[in-house]
């Protein structure tokens, strides 16, 4: 059970207003260890005087902190930056948005969450194919042969396929392999959850995972081939108004001396 409020005293002295924060890595992917860090992912808004000069505000706020017993890794970019990466097909800023383990949200969030549909084309299959090959590689050096590359590797490129036959942002393990139904992936979840993350496979695990590896891969590049999902994103402009509705009402919130209702 993720205790969501117990998260949230991490995020009390932020110095800018969040639009939203949501919980991403192994605790969205459905295979945290007892000891898995949580990893807080979301957009901050800076105000106009922090955009409009010579020296802007952060584009990007690292932290890493503890709420208790529990170990937070927290990453947000600004607004802009955050769009941007939507536009720019990134797979991680859709999970992000998406991630239905919300710790903050605001009206701003749910709206963008309705428009960021449109930045959804064919195109990101390049994503998942790119990090599908960054953890192969990792794989193939016998020191990274390790269970959780592993269920990283088969996360994504489920997500990956999921993604291109349906239009929707599923991040989930579990909830994938209820349609994909490969019979090695509750075991791997077994061995990651209980700790055993980065005990060695066995070297004919590791030839079946390659095999299945180059078939799941090409049926991602099938599914892009065969996907009724658009070549190029339809919401630019829309993102555009919002972006700006959001950093004319943020700033105006924070002259009048309060804060967002994030």
């Amino acid at each position: 059970m993720i205790a969501i409020e117990k998260l949230k005293p991490v995020l009390a002295d932020q110095a800018y207003p969040l639009c939203f924060v949501t919980l991403s890595g192994a605790h969205l992917y459905g295979f945290p260890s007892a000891d898995s860090d949580y990893d807080l992912r979301g957009a901050h808004v800076l105000p106009l005087r922090e955009v409009i000069g010579f020296e802007s505000g952060p584009q990007t706020i690292e932290r890493a902190g503890s709420s208790g017993s529990v170990e937070v890794d927290l990453v947000t970019h600004d607004i802009k930056k955050f769009l941007s990466l939507l536009m720019k097909r990134n797979g991680y800023a859709l999970e992000q948005l998406y991630s239905p383990l919300v710790v903050v949200t605001t009206p701003e969030h749910e709206e963008l969450k309705e428009v960021a549909k449109g930045c959804i084309t064919r195109n990101h299959h390049h994503h998942y194919l790119s990090f599908a090959e960054n953890e192969w590689r990792s794989l193939s050096r016998k020191e990274s042969r390790q269970v959780k590359t592993v269920l990283y590797l088969f996360r994504v490129l489920l997500s990956g396929i999921h993604l291109m036959r349906t239009g929707e942002v599923e991040a989930n393990l579990v909830r994938l392999n209820e349609e994909f139904a490969l019979p090695y992936i509750p075991d791997l979840i077994g061995r990651k959850t209980a700790g055993a993350e980065n005990s060695p496979l066995a070297a004919a695990e590791v030839a079946l995972y390659e095999q299945e590896y180059r078939r799941l891969r090409e049926l991602l590049v099938e599914s892009a081939e065969h996907s009724h999902l658009p070549n190029r994103g339809s919401a630019g402009q829309a993102l555009n108004d919002l972006l700006i509705r959001t950093r004319f009402a943020y700033s105006e919130t924070d002259t009048q001396g309060g804060t967002s209702s994030a």
